[in-house]
């Protein structure tokens, strides 16, 4: 059958079978030049032909055969199918009860046909087989192609090993021969970026196939699942385990892990100069001025506390990188950023520091830096602490030199893992160690006076532009929507406000036990606030349309619409006080009401024109309307209460059973 830019029609063997014996039959499509069909699996887009059967009694067809497809690039898509002829092979096999004769073999087929545009098309298509006691041996030369084609179960002389990376996919496949090309096909979307370029690399008895993983992906997959064609036409089935890629021994990866421990090293003294990190070891700098008149040992000894603290924080980092990714999981420098609950712990921090740092209270030097008062007491905690702050603060920046070092860490084995992670740290302490360790270093910092307050004020202007970038970051990780993400940055800077409640309490009472107990109780409930989910709607609204409410007033009904805005406070309390109360939902549940949602915090004519219908001019506005007649409106009182929610239901329950709308001027029934 002709069709457009396609023939379709079935094919077979030799157009003959045996009772109880079996025959191939095929759907062969054959396409115009540059026209394509689609695999199983179609790619970035498309679909694959489908038929359904209609055979008559004694007749059994199995499921439809894909022979391996090729690569169809389309614009920054790739497609996965067959262009020319495409022959998709049935078995067929017949019981030994079938009669002789001829059998009709009616198949309902729909394909998508594509080139810069796609095409859908369907057909009725029909095959005669006759069935006789012996049936021809003959074969169609187009259906042994196709099979031919198809992949099959990996021998036992083929060995393939899959692993992969955060980033790249890599297959080694061994076949006992140089293989000069190689193709992957994946079965679903989460392995591979279907149009990334697949490199390959022929070795002495196979080849190497590396691509780029989907983006989607966050893990390593246990195993994977595609086709794997090779030279002279060649095709595998996979269903590989997956391993996590590590380090091949050789002195070219001698030399890379070399080049990976300088960068980290280089990386980490950059990051210093961060707007996260950099406040801290400001702060540290400023300490050691005001020790200036202690031993150099003492000295000394606050630097290598500190330094003992980033490398403890670092390699606590990378157990949890490790760990994770023994447990099929891919993690990185920063992963602790994708929890919610660790950027509001991490942007409450930084808030707290830069108020102090501000000048809204003061904490003293040592007590900001590290956070603990116990250097003040003459032990080396606080500047421990002050490294494990440094570390904790540097989470999210990223330094030059940084992400090929860690990018190369972390796809190797644990203990190259540990000692680029290790340099990484060192670097971050190196600027605070050398100044106690060198003292000709230190003596050229300037004398203590005025000036380390107004410096120490400006440097909360960096760590005040980290937290804003922070909010943001938890917006994104937060709202799966625009308003969700909005309503959980709201709440986090409710949290600060509380924080800095706190902090205006330790600044006006300073050195006060009770006010100590203020701050955290203060911290406790700044935390919590972003954390504790809101109460989600339980019911479903729908955007208010002129047109979905007339088709709810077609079907006899009830609607209740909710004219809204997100600049609208008192619409905020009725919906989360009245609204969203369990009672009322399930008596609009229970009365089968519509719920529309007329969003006026823009601008909408369709909106303004509803609200002077019912004789309003602004939001919270809430009406009831009770049936498919003239719309019979109740308008409810800006502020609600559940009583006057579920009065204004049952009276316009009433109203719609009795089909009688007490009338109001306009046309309107009122409440």
């Amino acid at each position: 059958m002709k069709a457009q830019h396609l023939t379709a029609e079935l094919i077979s063997d030799a157009g003959t079978i045996a009772p109880g014996g079996r025959s191939r039959v095929a759907l062969a499509l054959t396409l115009e030049p540059g026209w394509h069909v689609y695999w199983v699996y179609a790619g970035d887009s498309g679909e694959p032909p489908q038929v359904q059967w209609s055979v008559p009694s004694g007749f059994s067809i199995g499921p439809m055969q894909y022979p391996a497809p090729s690569r169809l690039p389309l614009g920054p898509l790739m497609d996965y199918g067959y262009e020319g002829t495409a022959v998709f092979p049935f078995n067929v096999s017949t019981s030994p009860q079938a009669p002789l004769g001829n059998a009709d073999l009616k198949a309902h087929v729909r394909w998508l046909v594509c080139r810069e545009v796609c095409v859908p098309g369907k057909a009725y298509l029909g095959l005669n087989l006759n069935v006789i006691p012996q049936a021809s041996s003959e074969t169609n030369k187009l259906i042994d192609a196709a099979v031919g084609a198809e992949p099959v179960k990996v021998p036992t002389a083929v060995k393939i090993g899959v692993t992969a990376t955060r980033d790249t996919l890599m297959l080694n496949v061994v076949t006992g021969k140089k293989e000069i090309s190689a193709e992957y096909y994946p079965l679903d979307d989460d392995s591979i970026r279907n149009a990334a370029d697949q490199k390959i690399e022929p070795i002495a008895d196979g080849i190497r196939l590396v691509t780029e993983r989907a983006d989607i992906s966050d893990m390593l997959p246990k195993e994977l699942k595609g086709v794997l064609k090779l030279s002279d036409g060649r095709s595998y089935m996979l269903d590989v385990p997956v391993g996590s890629a590590t380090a091949h021994s050789g002195a070219g990866d001698e030399r890379g892990l070399l080049l990976a421990v300088v960068l980290a090293f280089a990386g980490g003294i950059i990051l210093n100069l961060m707007p996260c990190v950099f406040p801290v070891l400001f702060l540290k700098a400023l300490a050691l001025v005001g020790r200036a008149g202690e031993s150099r040992t003492r000295q000394r000894a606050h630097g290598m506390a500190y330094t003992a603290g980033i490398l403890c924080s670092f390699w606590l980092i990378v157990g949890a990188l490790l760990t994770l990714r023994a447990l099929g999981k891919q993690a990185g420098w920063g992963f602790q950023l994708q929890s919610p609950g660790f950027v509001v712990a991490m942007t409450c921090l930084l808030f707290f520091m830069a108020l102090s740092l501000a000048g809204m209270f003061d904490l003293g030097l040592t007590w900001t830096s590290a956070g603990d008062d116990l250097a003040r007491k003459g032990g080396y905690f606080g500047s421990f602490f002050t490294g494990v702050l440094a570390t904790v603060v540097a989470t999210p920046c990223t330094a030059p030199l940084m992400g090929a070092a860690i990018g190369f860490a972390l796809s190797q084995n644990a203990l190259v893992t540990f000692a680029v992670f290790t340099s990484l740290a060192f670097g971050l302490a190196l600027p605070y160690f050398a100044l106690t360790f060198v003292p000709g270093w230190a003596s050229k910092l300037p004398r203590p006076g005025r000036w380390m307050e107004t410096l120490k004020q400006f440097t909360s202007v960096p760590l005040f532009l980290t937290v804003v970038w922070l909010i943001w970051i938890y917006g994104r990780l937060s709202g799966s929507t625009t308003g969700d993400s909005t309503d959980h940055v709201a709440r986090l800077l409710v949290g600060l406000l509380i924080l800095a409640i706190g902090g205006w309490i330790l600044g006006r009472w300073p050195a006060r036990r009770w006010g100590y107990i203020a701050v955290a109780v203060t911290a406790a409930a700044a935390l919590a606030f972003p954390l504790v989910t809101a109460q989600p709607d339980r019911l479903r609204w729908s955007p208010f349309s002129n047109a979905a409410l007339e088709e709810a007033q077609s079907q006899g009904k009830p609607v209740f619409v909710d004219f809204t805005a997100a600049w609208c406070l008192s619409c905020q309390v009725n919906e989360k006080a009245v609204l969203q109360d369990r009672v009322v939902e399930q008596e609009l549940l229970r009365r089968h009401y519509v719920l529309l949602r007329a969003d006026w915090t823009r601008y909408d004519p369709e909106i303004t024109s509803e609200l002077s219908r019912v004789g309003r001019s602004g939001v919270p506005t809430y009406v009831i309307i009770s049936g498919p007649w003239e719309r019979a409106t109740h308008v409810l009182p800006e502020l609600l209460t559940r009583g006057v929610v579920l009065d204004a239901i049952r009276q316009a329950g009433i109203q719609q059973n009795s089909q009688m709308p007490a009338p109001l001027p306009g046309g309107k029934t009122g409440s």
